[in-house]
């Protein structure tokens, strides 16, 4: 750090400009249990948000303000201690936004490329904001709002959190108002703060417990030691299925008595399994540790991970493996706990060529990602990249309306765009034949 930062971040504490805290445990974790530089590019979650209606550049500034001055992750940086980084947050700091007129003729296609060069420009981390916006204008009611936040202090949950809040301050501008958006009940500073006193070693002890006889034995997929360039930007292939196959596969759950989560789950197991010749299937799944009402308004870094194991027994029938697919996952959400903590707990510590404890990432997306229509203007977000490079290979799927969005992340160093289009149809195949045939073999459901 050079002595003009060194005195001006002296001053900030010194006048109360600033204040500092510790990281808290999702923070931790991108530090101490990920194979990916906090610093890399793969750390940023991207999304592009399409607004139609008439926003000026003084509305959209003065907006964007005012969601700065309610989130304190939109004002945080990360300084260097001595017992490793530290949160700084500034009490105001002006928005990082650019404009950027484009002709009307521009297509969908050199927007997207756009894009992707303002997603992928690093972030000073010591310096901040760890957000960007771009506004790119292609007519006075036509822009399309480019949208890049390190994950260090944002969760996919955070980008509608993130709308919502700039929605709510337009209309207070339009109006006219000088109130500003009211505070969010509980601050992200304030949230960690909670979570470090209620992981105490009493609440941890019996997790850590759980999970050394839960995870015990595993083994990897895969060996990475070919891996020589890491990069850990993930591929992207997007498919989608249908309001037919996903109608039977929410049957399947019901008649189950279980959720759409286990009943993906357990056909992605079945999946896997036929696709490496393994039995025993270990992912990561996250979670928005966002039960309690008073921190969904809040923006900041607050999933955390939550390793699901499971037994393809080849002939055991689907719809047994289904329920024993939920209870294993009821047990698993009930005994989570900071991933940081666990991979230190089983002394699995990350490596550039690996994640601790899993390499393949299943989720089911159910943070809420609005479209919003208010005083003559619509905006619509679309996902772009969840910011999470820990993996191998992931499974991302999203409920759209009757159908599902199913996105593939994978490492092109491990799998070329053929297998995992070959692994896409392999997993429709699946949910097709437990649909039909929830009583048949799993060995047969996957053929």
């Amino acid at each position: 750090m050079s002595e003009e930062k060194r005195d001006r971040f002296k001053r900030w504490l010194e006048s109360g400009e600033a204040h500092l805290h510790p990281l808290t445990f999702p923070q931790r974790e991108l530090w101490e249990a990920s194979p990916a530089p906090v610093t890399d590019v793969s750390n940023h979650i991207c999304c592009i948000i399409n607004v139609r209606g008439v926003m000026s550049r003084r509305d959209c500034l003065a907006s964007l303000q005012r969601v700065v001055d309610r989130q304190e992750v939109l004002r945080l940086s990360f300084l260097p201690g001595k017992n490793g980084p530290i949160q700084l947050v500034r009490k105001r700091i002006a928005p990082a936004i650019n404009f950027r007129d484009l002709s009307p003729q521009t297509r969908p296609e050199e927007i997207e490329e756009l894009a992707r060069q303002i997603f992928y420009e690093p972030f000073d981390l010591l310096q901040g904001p760890l957000y960007r916006v771009e506004a790119l204008r292609r007519a006075p009611d036509d822009q399309v709002l480019v949208f890049a936040i390190h994950h260090a202090i944002a969760d996919g949950w955070t980008l509608g959190v993130f709308v919502q809040d700039l929605c709510a301050a337009y209309i207070q501008e339009s109006i006219g108002t000088r109130k500003e958006l009211g505070p969010v009940t509980t601050p992200y500073v304030a949230w960690g703060t909670a979570e470090r006193a209620f992981w105490q070693v009493a609440e941890l002890q019996p997790r850590i417990a759980f999970w050394k006889s839960h995870l015990a034995g595993t083994r990897r997929f895969w060996s990475t030691a070919e891996q020589f360039n890491i990069v850990f930007v993930p591929r992207r292939l997007v498919f989608h299925l249908g309001a037919e196959i996903c109608s039977a596969v929410r049957e399947l759950a019901r008649r189950n008595g279980v959720t759409l989560f286990s009943t993906l789950l357990a056909a992605f197991q079945v999946t896997l399994s036929r696709w490496t010749g393994e039995d025993d299937i270990v992912v990561g799944t996250p979670v928005a540790n966002r039960t309690k009402q008073d921190v969904r308004e809040t923006m900041g870094y607050f999933s955390g991970i939550v390793p699901l194991r499971g037994q393809v027994e080849r002939d055991r029938p689907f719809s047994e493996h289904l329920r024993v697919v939920h209870q294993t996952t009821v047990d698993s959400f009930a005994n989570a706990m900071p991933f940081a903590e666990l991979a230190r707990a089983l002394e699995d510590r990350p490596t550039a060529k690996r994640n601790p404890i899993f390499e393949v990432r299943f989720a089911l997306q159910n943070h809420p990602v609005p479209d919003v229509e208010i005083r003559g203007l619509s905006l619509k977000l679309r996902m772009r990249s969840t910011g999470t490079p820990r993996f191998d290979l992931g499974c991302e799927i999203t409920e759209q309306g009757d159908n599902l969005e199913v996105v593939w992340l994978f490492r092109e160093s491990l799998f070329s765009q053929l297998e995992i289009e070959e692994l896409d149809r392999l997993f429709r195949r699946v949910l097709e034949n437990v649909c039909c045939l929830p009583e048949g073999r799993t060995v047969a459901v996957a053929t």
